[in-house]
């Protein structure tokens, strides 16, 4: 009875080895990439979700029917207002918005400026506070500035 050898000839290891260098070179320029992508999504969500945070707060505080400057409470958190909107700081849009400071890069007051984190501090979501409470101009903003998440 011959006995079989078992396990891969140099060879084949080589080919396998070759072939996953070849995937990885392929692949990880793409990775890069998806990595910018996600990272322009991410300020893209934020920014989303900074201007619902101050349509609620003034249609909570238009329903309460309260002085434009009076603070609102929203999920049992106060948020300081200015002009019917959330003010552009912490205690405000911040607040409202629930941003989580672990996750983001915050920095600034009127503009309120938000970055993926330290690296990426050009790729930013600003929220401006608004300046008058006349209708029908709502001027408060939320920009995104994605020129520079890579």
């Amino acid at each position: 009875m011959i006995k079989q050898p078992f396990g891969f000839t140099l060879i084949e290891l080589v080919v396998v080895i070759v072939i996953l260098g070849i995937l990885a070179a392929v692949a990880l320029p793409r990775f890069i990439s998806i990595s910018t992508d996600a990272r322009m999504a991410k300020m893209e969500g934020l920014s989303g979700e900074l201007n619902s945070a101050a349509s609620l707060a003034h249609a909570a505080q238009l329903v309460a029917n309260i002085a434009s400057n009076v603070s609102i409470t929203m999920e049992g958190a106060a948020v300081t207002m200015s002009n019917g909107y959330p003010t552009a700081d912490a205690a405000g849009i911040g607040t409202a918005g629930n941003v989580d400071t672990s996750s983001f890069n915050v920095t600034g007051s009127n503009p309120y400026t938000v970055a993926p984190d330290a690296n990426h501090a050009s790729c930013i979501v600003t929220y401006t506070a608004a300046t008058t409470t006349s209708p029908p101009v709502v001027n408060w903003s939320s920009n995104v500035t994605t020129a520079n998440c890579s």
